[in-house]
């Protein structure tokens, strides 16, 4: 027997024992005082009294002779329940999981625990959490919400003076554009917003002049436009795929650089946004998403092609960067292998460039790293 145990059972029958011998002694002392005429209603009363707090001493002794059994009973069951959790990990030979794979609850003492800074780093240590991983998603986050409340300023500025603010996120499948969008987008005012992601061109469209299917998707005054995926579909998927002809491509090469020169001109802010992923990312996340019920819908028949058709992206992206980048529209090349890096640090792009009010005051740093976000130049160290 656990001593835990064996310490509640000796009070129990110390109580139990005491009990007996107050009986007794209450029962003599009862017999003696009923005897008594002289005692009348007083007496009686007294010993009313009398038997009544004796009851009451005795339930509250019981009463904490039971707490005691449960709270050592309590401790026993805690105790062998971590016993045999970790017996079990050390058979399995379990490695320390990611926050996001850790398959736990909180329990009363957890709570408890976590109410200093040492206990909760003990917590995480005892449920097999990754204490970096943890750590960097917090900053993650907390670096995330205080960028987001500039974007809020950003766009009520740009309402406010009627700017029109045009981001373009081009990459290759699985680069983390759609992600990146979410959290541009997320506690944004949506009136005054838009996201823009077209499918596949109509019969009619394709018989349009190429821009001007984008036309009319251009922002507004006072509105912010995303393009997931914009006008340069036709610098790289669509030659990769087959898509258009030379002769289509060619004048693409040719009329874009003018045609955003137009906008400049027309003072319509434009971002280009290249998200920048190796081969063995692409191939990582792609297989995440054929496993994963949930994003199988992002895998099409070009993502299936994307790796064996690699080195034909790579020459029209190339092509496109050199020939496509000038002083008023430049191509803003993000490193996107690490997700959540490519997204607070593109974020911190679009403050820095646009010159809201305020940003003197922020909490949070605006200025990007040059480590992830940077000009494209041909010398650059090309992940992709």
């Amino acid at each position: 027997m656990n001593e835990l145990e064996k310490r509640g059972w000796r009070i129990v029958a110390d109580h139990e024992k005491k009990k007996n011998l107050d009986e007794d002694f209450d029962s003599k002392a009862d017999k003696e005082n009923r005897k008594s005429k002289n005692n009348g209603k007083n007496g009686r009363e007294l010993l009313a009294l009398e038997d009544a707090s004796l009851a009451a001493d005795e339930d509250s002794d019981f009463q904490e002779a039971r707490d005691e059994l449960k709270e050592a009973h309590e401790h026993l069951k805690t105790a062998e329940s971590r016993l045999t959790e970790v017996e079990h990990r050390v058979h399995r030979g379990d490695k320390k999981k990611p926050i996001a794979k850790s398959n736990y609850q909180l329990t009363v003492d957890d709570l408890e625990l976590i109410n200093s800074n040492r206990g909760l780093m003990e917590l995480l240590k005892k449920r097999d959490i990754r204490l970096k991983e943890v750590m960097s998603t917090l900053r993650y986050e907390r670096e995330l919400i205080e960028l987001q409340i500039e974007l809020v300023k950003l766009q009520r500025w740009v309402k406010d003076n009627g700017k029109r603010v045009a981001i373009l996120l081009e990459g290759r499948d699985a680069a983390g554009k759609g992600g990146a969008i979410r959290r541009f987008t997320e506690h944004l005012n949506p009136r005054s917003l838009r996201v823009v992601a077209l499918p596949k061109p109509s019969e009619e469209e394709q018989g349009q002049w190429y821009f001007q299917r984008y036309s009319k998707h251009l922002p507004n005054e006072g509105e912010i436009v995303f393009f997931d995926r914009s006008w340069y579909n036709r610098a790289v998927v669509e030659p990769v795929n087959k898509f258009c002809t030379e002769a289509d491509y060619q004048r693409f090469m040719q009329q874009v650089p003018e045609w955003e020169h137009m906008l400049y001109e027309d003072g319509v802010f434009i971002i280009k946004f290249w998200f920048s992923i190796s081969k063995d990312e692409q191939e990582r996340r792609f297989n995440l998403r054929r496993h994963n019920p949930l994003k199988q819908w992002k895998l099409s028949p070009i993502d299936e092609k994307a790796q064996s058709l690699w080195n034909d992206y790579t020459h029209y992206k190339e092509e496109m960067l050199s020939k496509t980048h000038t002083s008023f529209s430049p191509w803003i090349i993000v490193k996107a292998n690490n997700k959540k890096l490519a997204r607070l640090e593109s974020i911190r792009y679009v403050l820095n460039a646009i010159p809201y009010p305020g940003k003197e005051q922020a909490k949070v740093r605006i200025v990007p790293d040059p480590n992830v976000v940077t000009r494209f130049h041909r010398n650059i160290i090309k992940i992709d």
